[in-house]
């Protein structure tokens, strides 16, 4: 492959099927292929359905029953589908046109029916699954790391929480099973080694001892109530909530952190929150940023998350990092020249230049560069193809620091592996939650990597142009203002995003309940999302959010307070309704089509206001 830059606009179908006949000619190419190998597969054997078979009433019958059903598929997906596809209608949720490689490959794959689990079932699959868990890796400077695809980022988190359990009790297990290993060291010290120390008294076991060691770890149930807190950002994804639950380190064991009014984690209370159950011999389990908040679209400052460690470790104090990147980690990419290599902040606008990855002044914040620099330093993070990969759902990852790391959680199912054959790369089952497991998906991703580089050349300018739009979408809406049956009704973007997410309110102008605003944005929502049963007709759709005191705190109040509300009126209100849009469409940075859809956007807001006002 060369390091050209990829033009994105052919690698999608297209929201007018501007290449929908590529598609289908790709398609059709690859079924071809499909069922010659089947017809050539020892062609001596004879046929299991005949001629004399398809002539038969019930055979015609079932064709006609399958056409009626499939007939009806389309009609409920024509009816029931949210026109995210749209290059500019749709400003919601996470979901955008997808790529084209990654959906033909998933179809041609889907056809062998690959199992991932286990290499005998998935030949092909089960290797492009282990390369893509590679570039993962690499993508987010794991030299020596590991990864693999999940079924979302709620499953790559429960997946983290289980290697945290693990490192955090197989200390005590070393007490148990090899004392000798760890002799000296008190409980407390124990639960503060470190994930290399950990590997390291590793290395030094048997086989049958570390199979003794890991049933001795929290796996058997013990000492979970040992090891400590969680400690997440009140930015965390709901799934941090399930994960506590399942695997039995329990909410109690929760920690949440305030964010600061830029809505990312408050660094300074984690440090306050860290010394304070240090001071009371509490250890911590684990510690998790954000890197792309899912309503705010935030990258938490890693760097100085992963610097402050540094320090308390030089007071016998050690927590796990984890990164739960599953919005943003793509966008790595932007940082990575054509040859992958990470570039210092003072290169980066002459990169972008260089790549044509902006057509207007875009800013990247150095503590947005400084965070993404930093995951390099954490021990996994969660990343998800089907968001920022452009592949269709499902599709999420973790990636780890080490291969080695894997081991600490691995099982063998006697039924599918032996050991001498589950040490391979590419024998996924033994070292992940899941079991059966689609190689489709690992065919869409390997195909969307190996035609769109993690690097500037292809993710990088193609995440670019999403941050391109999303930032002049924000500076659009700060400039609109509607003028509705005498009223002034202004838009209040929240303050600039890290990444491509534009939260906004619109509020009318003098008006002092905070109340009736939040209702207006409601209102507006419902007209303008899948509750307006005319969806196919509405020129306007997006998302919401609520930002609520119990758990944003007071980091809302400077945002309200800029729009002429009181921190009393949030504090009687105590909470603020946003509409949210995820802009992920790639087709948006260019002028003429911004400025269509945006003056399109702004007419029919107008629409909406004159109903609801």
């Amino acid at each position: 492959m060369d390091n050209k830059d990829i033009d994105y606009n052919a690698l999608f179908v297209g929201d007018k099927s501007e290449n929908g006949d590529n598609y289908i000619n790709e398609l059709s190419r690859l079924l071809q292929s499909h069922m010659g190998w089947r017809k050539n597969y020892i062609p001596g054997d004879i046929s299991a359905i005949t001629d004399e078979d398809k002539r038969s009433p019930e055979y015609q019958a079932t064709l006609q029953r399958q056409h009626d059903v499939l007939t009806e598929v389309d009609h409920r997906l024509r009816q029931g589908s949210v026109p995210w596809m749209s290059a500019g209608r749709y400003w919601g949720q996470m979901l955008s046109d997808t790529l084209t490689p990654s959906m033909l490959a998933y179809s041609q794959a889907m056809l062998w029916n690959a199992n991932n689990v286990t290499l005998e079932c998935s030949m092909a699959t089960s290797k492009m699954e282990a390369e893509v868990g590679d570039e993962i890796a690499d993508l987010l400077g794991y030299k020596e790391g590991w990864g693999h695809l999940t079924h979302d980022g709620s499953i790559a988190n429960l997946e983290a929480l289980w290697y945290m359990r693990q490192f955090k009790s197989m200390p005590l297990a070393f007490k148990e099973v090899v004392p000798e290993k760890v002799k000296g060291l008190s409980e407390w010290e124990l639960l503060n080694m470190s994930v290399e120390k950990v590997l390291d008294i590793l290395k030094t076991l048997t086989p049958k001892q570390i199979d003794e060691v890991k049933a001795h770890s929290s796996r058997s149930g013990k000492n979970i109530q040992k090891l400590g807190k969680l400690i997440v950002p009140y930015t965390k994804h709901y799934s941090w909530l399930k994960a506590l639950d399942i695997t039995g380190v329990g909410l109690d064991q929760m920690v949440q952190i305030p964010v600061k009014s830029d809505f990312r984690q408050n660094v300074d209370i984690l440090k306050e929150k860290v010394k304070e159950l240090a001071s009371k011999h509490i250890p911590i389990l684990g510690v998790v940023a954000v890197v792309g908040t899912t309503e705010e679209g935030q990258v938490d400052e890693v760097n100085k998350i992963v610097k402050f460690r540094e320090e308390m470790k030089k007071q016998g104090v050690y927590f796990y990092i984890h990164v739960d990147a599953a919005y943003g980690g793509y966008a790595r990419a932007l940082f990575r020249d054509e040859n992958n290599h990470f570039v210092e902040y003072d290169q980066l606008k002459d990169m972008f230049k260089k790549h044509h990855v902006f057509n207007t002044d875009v800013h990247i914040d150095k503590d947005v560069y400084e965070a993404y620099k930093a995951i390099k330093d954490t021990e996994s993070t969660t990343i998800d193809p089907h968001k920022m990969g452009y592949v269709q759902y499902c599709a999420g990852s973790i990636a780890i620091k080490y291969q080695s790391m894997r081991n600490v959680i691995s099982y063998f199912a006697p039924y599918v592996f032996e050991k001498k054959t589950a040490e391979a790369p590419d024998m996924l089952g033994s070292y992940i939650l899941a079991g059966s497991k689609g190689g489709a998906t690992a065919a869409g991703v390997w195909a969307a990597h190996q035609t769109v580089p993690l690097n500037i050349t292809g993710y990088g300018r193609l995440i670019g142009s999403s941050i391109e739009t999303a930032q002049r979408f924000r500076k659009f809406l700060k400039k609109l203002k509607f003028d509705i049956n005498g009223k002034t009704v202004e838009v209040y973007p929240l303050d600039n995003p890290d990444f491509n997410m534009v939260d906004w309110v619109l509020k009318v102008d003098g008006e002092t309940d905070l109340e009736k605003t939040n209702k207006l944005n409601e209102k507006m929502f419902n007209m303008s999302s899948f509750y307006d049963s005319r969806v196919y007709s509405n020129l306007f759709l997006t998302s919401h959010t609520i930002f609520k005191k119990d758990t944003y705190g007071d980091s809302p109040v400077p945002f309200i307070e800029r729009m002429g509300f009181t921190k009393d009126d949030w504090e009687k209100v105590g909470s603020v309704t946003l509409l949210r849009a995820a802009i992920m469409t790639p087709f948006l940075h260019d002028t003429k089509t911004f400025e269509f859809y945006t003056e399109g956007i702004a007419k029919a807001m107008g629409e909406k206001l004159q109903q609801i006002l």
